[in-house]
């Protein structure tokens, strides 16, 4: 299959169709419309079936859309079937939180190594993932072919290890630090910074007053 360019916004709300997907999938649903999945996904059925027009004839006029043939469709476009080894660089409060979820709704993504300077939990196992000191960050990397990190450290450490995880040829870093790393173009970055989000809600919550309704999913088209 040819590789398909897609908007950013819609590439975002693939996963979110494929979650729903599932839950339609183990109810034994056979077929959905758009706007049964507008009103599931809260996001607009026209732009549900512009999302899906990118990809070709995905459903039929008058009869919705295949949830197994579309799920499966999804799962090859999201690399459902490939297991993503992961890399945590920080394992503080929050590395800790993610360690302990481990994305286990997401049977494809797994933190596999973890890294941090303290010498106290260096050399262990924590919820299950070894725990490496931050000496062994490039070779651990490049030995294990890990080309995603995610990021909970200090900012005033964040762009030094940014520059080591390019050196070990990372392609992916989810940063949950405030600071926006540098880093060349051949690296994607995916910035998540929960204090921002947070002042946005409240902006959000004294400014539009009864206006509150949708949410960022379908901010962008």
């Amino acid at each position: 299959m040819a590789e398909t360019k897609i908007p950013r916004a819609t590439a975002k709300r693939l996963p979110i169709y494929y979650r729903y997907l599932n839950i339609l999938l183990d109810a034994d649903k056979k077929r959905v419309s758009s706007t049964e999945l507008s009103e599931a996904v809260k996001v607009d059925s026209a732009t549900i079936r512009r999302d899906f027009s990118y990809f070709g004839a995905l459903g039929k006029r008058g009869y919705g859309y295949d949830v197994e043939k579309l799920l499966s469709f999804f799962k090859k476009i999201l690399n459902q079937d490939t297991l993503t080894n992961v890399a945590l660089i920080g394992v503080g409060n929050l590395g800790h939180a993610l360690l302990n979820f481990n994305f286990h709704k997401n049977s494809n993504v797994r933190i596999s190594a973890a890294f941090d300077v303290n010498e106290a939990i260096a050399n262990t196992v924590q919820s299950g993932v070894p725990v490496y000191p931050m000496t062994e960050l490039k070779k651990q990397l490049m030995e294990q072919q890990i080309e995603i990190a995610i990021l909970t450290v200090p900012t005033s450490v964040v762009q030094n290890i940014t520059d080591e995880l390019v050196d070990a040829n990372v392609k992916g870093i989810m940063n949950f630090t405030p600071l926006r790393i540098s880093v060349p173009e051949t690296v994607r970055v995916q910035n998540v910074d929960l204090t921002n989000e947070l002042q946005t809600l409240i902006y959000f919550i004294e400014h539009y007053g009864e206006q509150l309704g949708g949410s960022d999913d379908d901010s962008e088209a």
